[in-house]
């Protein structure tokens, strides 16, 4: 599941391109053009989907990725990552079990985010104790009760 706001555009049609093309099941939920958007619109759409079991993973791209990020964690259930770089893509995935990347598209190019979304997707929550044992403590943050909206 892909998604972004008009300043992540040009970056998430490379990456919709790129992930197409080899293996990965794609859901684009837009936008599809350059015109103003919100960014919030667009990580709530992912969000939803991933609460809803009609995606596993999401990937966010926005102009710094941050207002991407702070609005998808808004979402429970939802532990969204901003990443500019390969250790911390994986790390997200391996020891923190994110379900949402998210990208600055002013911020990073087109090599590296193509790098940080295999990396983010290819990796698996490692299931350690350590890691569990952290993630339910996160999990034990959010609000309880009907799925936030």
């Amino acid at each position: 599941m892909v998604g972004c706001d008009h300043a992540g555009f040009p970056l998430k049609a490379l990456l919709v391109r790129h992930l197409r093309e080899p293996r990965f099941p794609l859901l684009d939920v837009g936008t599809r053009n350059r015109r103003a958007v919100d960014y919030p619109d667009y990580a709530v759409r992912i969000g939803r989907a991933i609460q809803e079991g009609r995606a596993e993973l999401g990937i966010m791209v926005c102009g710094s990725g941050a207002g991407a990020s702070i609005a998808a964690n808004k979402l429970r259930g939802i532990r969204a990552a901003l990443c500019h770089d390969h250790f911390t893509a994986h790390q997200a995935r391996e020891d923190d079990d994110a379900n949402v990347l998210c990208l600055g598209a002013r911020v990073i190019g087109e090599s590296l985010a193509k790098e940080l979304v295999e990396a983010f997707v290819r990796a698996r929550f490692s299931g350690k104790a350590r890691h569990r044992r952290r993630l339910a403590k996160v999990l034990a943050l959010e609000p309880r009760g009907r799925v936030a909206t």
